[in-house]
């Protein structure tokens, strides 16, 4: 998971993310970013995440640890 910090920050269109980071005050947060993390898991990380599991985790940490629970 080294560059998963960088991938989420593309995904959302910023130049850096912390852990800490609600998902929802960022202005790329829409339908697209959750279906792209949900792509970046499987693709990446072999796992399968649904749309209202990133949306239940809030940040981009939650996100991280959803995935690193999974593998």
């Amino acid at each position: 998971m080294d560059n998963f910090i960088e991938q989420i920050a593309e995904i959302l269109e910023v130049d850096t993310v912390t852990t800490n980071d609600v998902l929802t005050e960022f202005e790329a947060w829409d339908s697209l970013a959750v279906l792209s993390i949900i792509a970046l898991a499987d693709e990446y990380y072999g796992v399968t995440l649904s749309a209202a599991e990133v949306r239940n985790a809030k940040t981009v940490g939650g996100v991280k640890d959803i995935i690193e629970s999974k593998k």
